[in-house]
């Protein structure tokens, strides 16, 4: 076999390979990158029904705090007065969460005491569970989007990826479509640099092979 007809062949070879192996990258990439496209997708959902329960969650909390609010001025202006049949009709009537906080106040003698805090709401044992289960909700949901924002740059790496490989491909297949063995060496170690950049990339992403 003549010296040349050697390196047609080998370049040939080498064509058919990059190829195959661009082709398979780039169905890996598309795939990929559709992948985290619909997870993207997943995590907005989750952000979104995360954050409207948290705000359902602050109304409840909303509301019983303007129950407690009433409840306590009544109770406040029963108790000042030494109305005790009326004071301890409202007090009975405090929420759980709310009761032990008006205990704790109260303990600290709030009409004889001026360092005392200004009302229960200020005190460590006045807790909200509406509250909190707002709160957490929202975190969640403010991690949902920041998940759904990482899967979006995911997915625009793999698709530029995939963009990359298909230049890989014109460059195999235009290789051999070249006369001069000059050329279609230049063209063809062009298509394998890209696409061994581009897979070097790659494989330092997220991959899933989740369905």
């Amino acid at each position: 076999m003549a010296e040349s007809d050697r390196g047609t062949h080998w370049a040939d070879v080498l064509a058919t390979v990059l190829l195959s192996l661009a082709a398979v990258a780039t169905a890996w990439a598309t795939y990929q990158g559709a992948h985290w496209r619909s997870e993207q997708g997943l995590s907005g959902n989750r952000s979104t029904v995360a954050r409207v329960q948290a705000n359902r969650a602050a109304g409840v909390a909303n509301r019983q705090i303007q129950i407690d609010a009433l409840t306590f001025t009544n109770w406040v202006d029963a108790y000042s007065a030494g109305n005790r049949k009326v004071a301890a009709f409202y007090f009975r009537r405090f929420r759980p969460e709310f009761r032990p906080a008006v205990v704790a106040w109260t303990a600290t003698r709030p009409l004889a005491n001026p360092k005392a805090p200004l009302t229960p709401f200020a005190m460590p044992q006045y807790t909200s569970a509406a509250t909190d289960l707002a709160d957490a909700l929202e975190a969640k949901g403010a991690a949902e989007s920041l998940q759904a924002q990482a899967d979006v740059e995911r997915a625009d790496r793999y698709t530029l990826c995939v963009v990359l490989f298909a230049t890989a491909l014109f460059f195999a297949g235009i290789s051999t479509r070249l006369r001069t063995s000059g050329s279609r060496v230049t063209v063809l170690v062009m298509g394998w640099l890209l696409f061994l950049a581009a897979l070097t990339w790659m494989v330092t992403f997220p991959a899933s092979l989740t369905l």
